[in-house]
């Protein structure tokens, strides 16, 4: 079904609240962790900084239970459907990880802000 060769192994996923429609995040599945997640049914990514799986929210409990799946034309993006256990997808405690806005002169403007501390329930 996916085609884990044309994109060296990696296929980029995207993560969206099945209610609200907001983008939460991007990732990347390797093909254990395209497999972990469909039998578990909760968001399961490779993490290329650790290489390794992740389950998301293993650490901080905001995990993503899988509502649907959807591949894209080119059977390469993945694009998961989750109810975001938890309120917050990002690591910096932020709802989405795209709580940065460009404004005009191309300076950085951050909307919202998070509902927990990372420093908090990473204990970093």
């Amino acid at each position: 079904m996916l085609d884990f060769e044309k994109t060296g192994g990696l296929i980029p996923t995207i993560a969206q609240d099945y209610e609200t429609g907001e983008v939460l995040m991007l990732a990347y599945m390797n093909k254990a962790a395209w497999e972990t997640t469909l039998a578990t049914g909760k968001a399961t990514y490779f993490s290329r900084s650790r290489q390794a799986l992740w389950v998301k929210g293993e650490t901080s409990g905001n995990i993503q239970q899988v509502k649907e799946i959807r591949i894209d034309c080119d059977d390469d993006t993945v694009l998961l459907k989750v109810a975001q256990i938890g309120r917050a997808a990002c690591h910096t405690g932020h709802i989405s990880c795209f709580f940065r806005i460009v404004s005009k002169d191309g300076e950085l403007e951050v909307v919202g802000k998070p509902v927990f501390d990372p420093e908090e329930v990473y204990k970093k």
